[in-house]
């Protein structure tokens, strides 16, 4: 899987590929159960993205010279996916009552 960070700078897009743990599997729809320590890691970053992504197409410039900064951002956001990914899933109603039905059958 491949996600794509794309920053406008000045009238040129520059668009890379974000680096994903492709052992991590995504699944629409399911929440995580976020810890405290995860969630302020989560906010850290998110606001670590919006400051280089604000400093980058503010200041402008050729697209050559932004390529350090698309890619601290392409890491900033793959950290972030980590952070994400490490948080256990919710459990799906049908999983809470098969556990359910589990207990009472041991």
């Amino acid at each position: 899987m491949t996600i794509m960070a794309a920053v406008s700078v000045s009238d040129a897009s520059v668009a890379a590929p974000a680096p994903v743990d492709s052992s991590t599997e995504v699944q629409p729809n399911r929440g995580r159960r976020i810890d405290p320590q995860s969630g302020r890691a989560l906010e850290i970053l998110g606001h670590s993205i919006e400051y280089l992504t604000d400093e980058l197409v503010n200041r402008g410039g050729p697209p050559a010279a932004a390529e350090a900064d698309v890619q601290a951002i392409q890491l900033l956001m793959g950290l972030n996916r980590q952070v994400y990914c490490a948080c256990p899933l919710v459990p799906t109603l049908g999983e809470r009552l098969r556990a359910l039905l589990d207990l009472r059958k041991a």
